[in-house]
């Protein structure tokens, strides 16, 4: 299927066995849809044209198809309690699902109470360890009880400043069994990035480590803890999970108590089942350019959205090792964690992904025996530029899938994956966000992949480009935009009297459709490519780019480790495209190498899209997510004040934003 040479967008890579497509749980859903509801498909397109048009007819069939566990008014619990109910009211924003239905999330995760390993879990401070989901019922059922000592019930706001370890899923699992609502930072997070998420929820408990292992240097919090408590006056007690420390010294904190002493007492699980949008956790936008949106997601929406995404898409199996490389404060925690929801083993990793070499996760994966390696685009794009090959350094045979997300993989990424991890495996590109909690277009197991492409829209999601009349096109970038409901859209956000906001960040440009922030190509066939953020679009001469194209055309160089470009778009009265790069240490930014760069830009990509200047750095800007800063560069390349064009505590690297200003300030004079 692959060819010698560059890299051939929409080149075949792999295709589907038919015994691959025979055994998967989509193959088993479209012939329960056939046996069950008389429904019978041509294909996956046929599916989701089927899964969009009818949007109640494919959602009750979810329902059924996956046994959601809930009461119903006046009838019994199963899924025989819909009679005829309508699985959706209503339209964008404000639809409503499954009204009258009562349910718990917790319930469905802890479904399963056998020796089978629900978490495999490693850190740079502990071993690998395995934790049963007999076991992980009774820890949950005694973090349970101790929260209701605290007073926590339905309703109460629980906060976490807590790493990827077992503790933070019992804790999340405890919190949703009452019916309260979660919340987490990663323990990275600076004081004021912390204070400026949690104040606005205004939690009953806290949850914290007292420091954390990255890179194999330790990181004491306890200092940082206290300064969080006083900054929330609402807050009653705060619980401290010894982590870097076997007894860490509490003295400095108010109100505190020991992990220990929260898990004490054992006790039988129970769960308080509520309506279906009853508020399960709070999530968070970066908080990179402003006060972070408190995202609210239902217990309801995310249970039957991630026993959707999991199952057909993922394609999770009960004896299944699921992996995704992430850290609390991003969304990919809570997709991974709803891997329990279907039974199978979550594989937690808690570290520096790149120490002490990019070998890490993979030598982790053949360690725990991952089926499903998860991880973020710039990983893979990282593991490229170091020369690293998993297929011949360790065993990676038992991956048959690996999944990327947080940003556009290029083609190239999509052959290395074929070529230095395994042949036959599934790369299961998705693109998603925060705001919905999994991934609106994503992978397929019965389709094959090519490269820069992900494969189609998923199940339930009517994704459409637009152009800028608000007109779908196909075969042509243009807004990404969701066009009808879905479960697991955010039920509103916290303090958002009205729901101004939150109209406002989503529905402002077209009335009554979602409009994400991406630019999308819908092909002809149904895959789909995504070019970046729409609000970070190259301008040129009235010609639009997204910037995953221009970074794919420099970063292919070998001197170039990461680039970041920006269209100043007015800074000194023209409108200039500055292009920064981190190169590869020994590697110098001459004369030649510009030359280099400018001509490989001018002949993939356009004349108009060569930078006017280019520039030399140590590192690119980015989130504590890994995403690049295009957005406040371009403020305080434009004379903005770091303080006020970014919030330093949601980056993972602050002391890069100084060369821009420094340049900003050149500019000026």
């Amino acid at each position: 299927m692959r060819t010698p040479g560059p890299v051939v967008e929409r080149e075949l890579l792999w295709e589907p066995s038919e015994a691959r497509k025979a055994g998967s749980n989509l193959a088993r859903y479209m012939g329960w849809l056939g046996e069950a509801k008389g429904l019978r498909f041509e294909g996956y397109d046929d599916l989701w044209r089927w899964s969009v048009d009818d949007l109640d007819g494919f959602w009750r069939s979810a329902w059924e198809y996956f046994g959601v566990m809930a009461d119903w008014p006046d009838e019994s619990e199963g899924s025989g309690g819909m009679s005829g109910r309508p699985a959706v009211r209503g339209e964008m924003p404000g639809a409503r699902w499954f009204d009258g239905s009562r349910l718990n999330y917790a319930e469905r995760a802890l479904r399963r109470g056998d020796g089978h390993a629900a978490l495999l879990s490693k850190s740079e401070l502990r071993p690998l360890e395995a934790t049963s989901y007999k076991e992980l019922r009774e820890r949950v059922g005694a973090v349970a009880a101790g929260l209701r000592r605290l007073g926590v019930g339905r309703g109460d706001r629980v906060a976490a400043l807590m790493p990827n370890i077992p503790e933070t899923v019992i804790v999340l699992l405890a919190t949703a069994s009452l019916g309260a609502v979660w919340s987490a930072c990663s323990p990275e997070f600076g004081v004021r990035s912390v204070a400026e998420r949690f104040r606005q929820i205004e939690p009953k408990v806290m949850l914290a480590v007292d420091g954390y292992r990255y890179g194999g240097r330790d990181f004491h919090r306890l200092d940082a803890v206290a300064e969080i408590q006083a900054q929330l006056p609402g807050l009653s007690r705060t619980v401290v999970l010894p982590y870097l420390s076997e007894c860490p010294d509490l003295c400095g904190l108010q109100s505190v108590m020991s992990w220990d002493e929260l898990e004490s007492e054992p006790c039988g699980l129970e769960f308080t089942r509520v309506p279906f949008d009853h508020p399960l956790w709070v999530l968070y936008s970066s908080g990179t350019t402003g006060l972070p949106k408190p995202i609210v997601q239902g217990h309801g929406g995310i249970l039957l959205e991630h026993l959707k995404a999991l199952s057909l898409h993922i394609d999770l199996k009960g004896d299944d090792r699921f992996f995704w490389f992430t850290t609390t404060g991003w969304m990919m925690w809570n997709f991974l964690v709803g891997g329990l929801l279907h039974g199978v083993t979550a594989v937690l990793y808690d570290g520096d992904p790149a120490y002490p070499d990019m070998d890490t996760l993979w030598r982790f994966a053949e360690e725990s025996g991952l089926t499903y390696f998860g991880t973020a685009a710039p990983f893979i794009q990282a593991c490229m530029k170091a020369g690293t090959e998993p297929g011949r350094d360790f065993d990676t045979s038992r991956i048959r899938s690996v999944g990327s997300t947080g940003s556009p993989l290029p083609p190239e990424g999509f052959r290395w994956v074929y070529e230095k991890v395994g042949p036959d495996l599934l790369l299961a590109s998705f693109s998603g966000g925060t705001d919905l909690c999994t991934g609106f277009v994503g992978s397929c197991e019965l389709l094959p992949v090519r490269a820069g492409e992900i494969q189609r829209r998923c199940l339930g999601a009517q994704v459409s480009a637009y152009d800028a009349a608000g007109r779908p096109v196909v075969g042509e970038v243009g807004e990404l935009v969701i066009t009808k409901p879905m479960p697991s859209m955010p039920v509103y956000f916290w303090g958002d009297e009205g729901g101004k906001r939150y109209r406002e960040s989503y529905f402002d440009a077209f009335p009554g459709v979602w409009r994400h922030g991406d630019w999308i190509k819908v092909t002809e066939e149904g895959s789909c490519v995504i070019y970046g953020r729409s609000d970070s679009t190259l301008n040129r001469g009235g010609v639009r780019m997204g910037t995953s194209e221009f970074y794919r055309v420099v970063e292919e160089m070998d001197e170039v480790l990461d680039s970041l470009v920006v269209d100043t778009g007015g800074v000194d009265g023209g409108g200039r495209l500055l292009l920064f790069v981190a190169l590869r240490e020994g590697v110098e930014l001459d004369d030649g190498l510009r030359s280099a760069i400018a001509g490989r830009l001018r002949s993939q990509l356009s004349p108009r899209h060569t930078a006017d200047e280019i520039y030399a750095v140590e590192t690119i800007p980015k989130t504590l997510n890994g995403k690049k800063m295009e957005k406040p560069v371009k403020r305080i390349l434009a004379g903005e004040p770091i303080s006020a064009a970014v919030s330093l505590d949601a980056m993972s690297n602050p002391e890069s934003l100084e060369f821009f200003a420094a340049l900003a300030g050149q500019a000026t004079r």
